[in-house]
């Protein structure tokens, strides 16, 4: 039985034109494209384009396809290295982590989506980006996330429910869920599935509650059920991840999904089509209109007041138990070497699927949207093209093997259809049942794209307005009271209310998982182990762009270092506002900046990432958030550092050349303190020697525990490796504490410029502090190694951590019970009550 697609037309035939004819500049500048665009498009086609053609090029000349604002600036990143197997262009980068593996991974963002519909939003952002990494071979390991949200108590609890508020998947009045339209799969529902309680549904628990804004609540309740309803239903373990809650999030939360997979290197597979003559198969699920112009839309303009209730049908509905169905298929058609090529339908649907492959393939590529499997029947070819339904693969297959590629789609129970061609035409040419309704250059279509030089300047005003305070505590509160205020606080307060939503150690893999070390662990077969760290603090970055990604990628590579880890590759999700306004551009060239010059220093290259622009609504923007993602080796599984104390009596030193500053802080956010023009300047070389010494000590086995120093500063640092261990401390900082801070002005009213250098010593903030614990030998044993000050400041105690001040500030300073630490840190569960 032959499955080649055999076209009537030809490619110099005359395309048919749609019955209301062609689409006008008007019809353009609707879609996304600037009157000039529109312009080189007619230029590009010879003629003006019909409705498919213009559906086609405004979404492949979309921000979020093209990076038409960022191309340039990305191509300044260091991209190549000792371990790096695959870097950016294809779905997923990829490191040699040895015997014969790959590490596939990659970050990606579904900011606008989730903003529109956060179940929805989020469920399919983790589900895209398990296809990156399955569609070049490796088999889904892990998952992490990065959340960006509103402050929680922004708004009363009682806050009717937010314009934009989505109505619960499955429930038949929200748009978009294909429940509403009849079909009885109701794609990802998993009330529909007969468990009206199931993990993951919003309406298990309803979408608001006790505690902070009805909008803020809403978006974190989705998006948390969404990641875990997917990622726990798909078997794939979440290991890690972060969230923060802040003002300019709130009307444009962020939703980032970073993935791992695991493959042997000569299973990998690219996505260029290639073989004039083969057969271009599309399998999964089945196509409709969920989705049509969904991320690559979104992610390209501003969202209005509420998340944009109009833009709620764009968004996709997933259904992971299809994804892992698809998964399976993939791997297996792999396995057997039955496709050439293979690429993961996400934003542009088909258009950017098979577009992308023909142009990495320097192809053409025939397509009939008559031969596309639909759920709904009545769709135009133009929605054909676009449409971003969920779970499903395009794949490039020789002739002889299309037979045997159809029957395993049918072993899994997913859909498969021969829907086209490659061509040596260098065209990519859509048919209707052997009609030509679209025929366009390859290149005019993915490489010629303009691309824009960015206008940067410094803004002369903030901004951002100052942060409202939000602890009844001030300067002059004492350290326990800060303590307990930053512990409490929600950038700082314990995640465990959101990671028990998540199954972290299904797979097996998992040797760390949250809150057990600063690095989530994953055991490889021959002893050794992967970790990995996504992390990034938004406020510093709007404090100084270039220093503040710098310390992002510090700070990931200092997680690696506490469970013993080499950094290998990174990759990075770079979130920023309307890149057209010269105050965005700047930040993103700094920002963009930073990353290069840590990523070089730090011998980590980036391997893969996304861009999600346009970040920004009535309010502003969100703050620059370049999240960074990075994956380390270590030799031994065995020998991951835990960031709790471990025994009793240990010494505690404190390692690094660690500078606290109270500029852009945790304690200076919840005082109401306004953002620093810049912060302190970063010595990479001497935090990189710091991180080597605790890297090797941990691999030495020579320590009990390694925590690095970040958001809260040091006495945070000692109070959550107390809490993680359940062991008290007892600290001593001398007079070598304050001399780290720079000289201080007096504070407001009597507080002395001595007290504002306690202060910044116990809260300030700035790369390249470590704690570690062991015994008094392993110390000393480090001190003598270490190119960096390693000072011992205490031991491990009991119930109670004690810090205390020697030399001119001398007395107690806090003296919390485990108790205290622990209610103190437990506040976000307030937010899930």
């Amino acid at each position: 039985m032959s499955h080649q697609v055999t076209p009537t037309a030809q490619s110099n035939d005359r395309v048919t034109e749609t019955p209301t004819g062609l689409p006008t500049v008007d019809d353009a500048l609707a879609l996304g494209l600037t009157r000039a665009e529109y312009e080189l498009v007619c230029q590009k086609q010879t003629r003006p384009p019909n409705q498919v053609e213009l559906a086609m090029y405004s979404l492949l000349w979309s921000e979020h396809c093209a990076y038409k604002h960022s191309k340039k600036l990305l191509r300044t990143l260091p991209t190549e290295g000792e371990h790096v197997v695959m870097g950016p262009g294809e779905n997923a980068g990829a490191v040699d982590v040895g015997g014969g593996l790959v590490c596939a991974f990659k970050v990606e963002s579904h900011n606008h989506p989730s903003a529109v519909e956060p179940f929805q939003g989020a469920a399919t952002g983790v589900g895209g980006i398990l296809r990156d990494i399955f569609a070049i071979g490796a088999r889904p390991i892990a998952v992490l996330d990065s959340l960006r949200f509103g402050e929680p108590g922004s708004a009363p609890a009682d806050e009717a429910a937010a314009p934009g508020d989505q109505a619960a998947p499955g429930d038949p009045a929200a748009p978009g869920d294909p429940a509403a339209r009849g079909d009885p799969a109701a794609r990802g529902d998993p009330a529909a599935r007969g468990d009206p309680a199931a993990p993951g549904d919003p309406a298990a628990r309803g979408t608001r509650g006790g505690g902070g804004s009805g909008r803020v609540r809403y978006l974190l309740d989705g998006a948390v059920s969404g990641i875990g309803y997917y990622g726990n239903s798909i078997g794939v373990p979440t290991v890690g991840g972060e969230v923060y809650f802040e003002a300019p999030y709130e009307q444009n939360c962020l939703i980032n999904a970073m993935a791992l997979g695991l493959a042997p290197r000569e299973r990998l597979v690219r996505s260029a089509a290639a073989g004039p003559g083969n057969v271009v198969i599309l399998f999964g699920a089945s196509t409709g209109r969920d989705g049509i112009g969904g991320a690559s839309v979104l992610a390209s303009a501003e969202l209005g007041a509420d998340g944009d209730d109009s833009k709620r049908p764009t968004v996709q509905v997933g259904d992971p138990f299809e994804e892992k169905k698809l998964l399976e298929c993939s791997l297996e058609l792999l396995e057997l070497g039955l496709i050439v090529s293979l690429q993961d339908l996400g934003a542009a649907g088909l258009t950017s699927s098979a577009s992308e492959m023909a142009s990495k393939g320097q192809v053409g590529i025939d397509l009939d949207v008559a031969k596309v499997p639909l759920r709904e029947a009545d769709m135009e070819p133009f929605e054909v093209m676009v449409s971003e339904s969920q779970e499903r693969m395009l794949c490039v297959v020789e002739p002889a093997n299309v037979d045997a590629v159809l029957e395993a789609c049918e072993k899994w129970e997913v859909g498969g259809a021969a829907i086209g061609t490659v061509t040596d035409s260098g065209r990519m040419r859509i048919l209707d049942g052997g009609e030509l309704i679209g025929d366009m250059p390859v290149t005019a279509l993915v490489d010629d794209c303009p691309l824009y030089d960015l206008q940067p300047r410094k803004p002369t005003e903030p901004v951002y307005p100052p942060p409202v305070a939000t602890a009844d505590v001030s300067l002059a509160s004492t350290p326990q009271e800060l303590l307990l205020a930053l512990l409490s606080s929600p950038n700082l307060s314990s995640r465990r209310p959101l990671f028990e939503q998540y199954d972290a150690i299904v797979q097996s893999r998992t040797v760390r998982r949250p809150e057990q070390a600063d690095a989530a662990v994953l055991a490889l077969p021959d002893g050794s182990a992967l970790a990995v760290s996504i992390d990034c603090n938004g406020r510093r970055v709007a404090a100084d762009p270039y220093t503040g990604t710098v310390e992002a990628v510090l700070e990931c590579a200092a997680n690696l270092a506490c469970v013993g880890a080499q950094p290998l590759g990174t990759t990075n999700n770079l979130n920023f506002g309307n890149p057209e306004k010269p105050h965005i551009a700047w930040q993103l060239s700094e920002s963009v900046r930073g990353l290069g010059d840590a990523c070089r220093a730090l011998d980590a290259p980036i391997v893969g990432g996304n861009v999600s622009l346009y970040n920004e609504g009535a309010t502003g923007p969100i703050y620059p958030t370049p999240v960074i993602g990075m994956v380390g080796r270590l030799p031994d599984a065995h020998r991951a550092s835990r960031l709790g104390f471990q025994r009793a009596g240990d010494h505690i030193a404190l390692v690094g050349p660690f500078s606290p500053s109270l500029d852009a802080s945790e304690l200076a956010k919840l005082l109401g303190d306004a953002l620093p023009d810049g912060l302190p300047a970063v010595d990479i070389d001497a935090v990189r020697a710091a991180q080597i010494a605790v890297r090797d000590a941990v691999r030495a086995g020579t320590l009990s525990s390694a925590h690095d120093i970040a958001e809260g500063g040091l006495a945070v640092a000692l109070a959550e490796c107390c809490l993680a261990g359940e062991l008290g401390a007892e600290v001593e900082l001398g007079e070598e504490s304050w001399e780290a801070i720079p000289p201080l002005a007096a504070g407001p009213g009597s507080v002395s410029p001595a007290a504002m250098a306690v202060t910044a010593a116990l809260f300030g903030e700035g790369p390249g502090g470590f704690l570690v614990s062991g015994t008094q030998e392993s110390l000393r044993e480090l001190a003598e190694h270490a190119l960096v000050p390693v000072r011992a400041i205490g031991r491990v105690g009991e119930g109670v951590l004690s810090i205390v001040a020697a030399g001119a500030v001398a007395g107690t300073m806090i003296t919390a019970t485990l108790d205290q630490l622990a209610a103190a840190h437990g506040a976000l569960a307030e937010l899930f009550s």
